[in-house]
């Protein structure tokens, strides 16, 4: 990477849920700052800013990233989803984020942006998991509301629904 003034603000130009964008940071500025007070992504959530909780979660070109533990000048070039991006149009909720919804898996509502971005990369690649990989995943999140049972019931009923639409689709 190319060293840079640490003074200066600089170009970042990357992806963010489909669509081109571009906007200057310092070099030391977190990509959760970055998302939040330049682009005005404001899905992204900072709690512990140590990466612990995972509310910040992010996927940055198909890897789930703490967006609390990189740089926005790192995303130079990248592909980024937020949680802004689970959503098929803006007055329609995606499969997840309706189970969510059923099954009251969120209260505060304050880590559920990184849980979900979590949960829609893990069943993009896993799409029959067991309660057993689910709570490995969430091992990575901090939840203080839900206690996590209704967030486990969500995950697995939105899987069982992919599952079911791909094997209607099929036939």
């Amino acid at each position: 990477m190319t060293r840079l003034k640490a003074g200066a603000r600089h170009p970042v130009r990357f992806t963010l849920n489909g669509k081109a964008v571009e906007a200057e940071a310092e070099p030391r500025m977190l990509l959760s700052d970055f998302l939040r007070h330049r682009l005005g992504a404001t899905g992204t959530h900072v709690g512990c800013e140590h990466g612990v909780c995972g509310a910040c979660t992010v996927v940055v070109d198909g890897m789930l990233t703490r967006a609390c533990l990189t740089l926005a000048v790192q995303v130079d070039g990248c592909d980024l989803r937020t949680v802004e991006g689970l959503a098929p149009s803006p007055d329609r909720l995606g499969a997840l984020q309706r189970a969510f919804r059923r099954n009251h898996a969120l209260q505060c509502g304050f880590c559920t942006a990184g849980i979900l971005m979590s949960l829609d990369h893990y069943l993009s690649r896993h799409p029959a998991p067991t309660e057993e990989d689910i709570r490995d995943l969430l091992s990575g999140h901090l939840c203080r509301c839900t206690g996590y049972t209704p967030i486990i019931r969500a995950a697995l009923e939105a899987a069982q629904l992919a599952t079911s639409t791909e094997e209607t689709s099929d036939a």
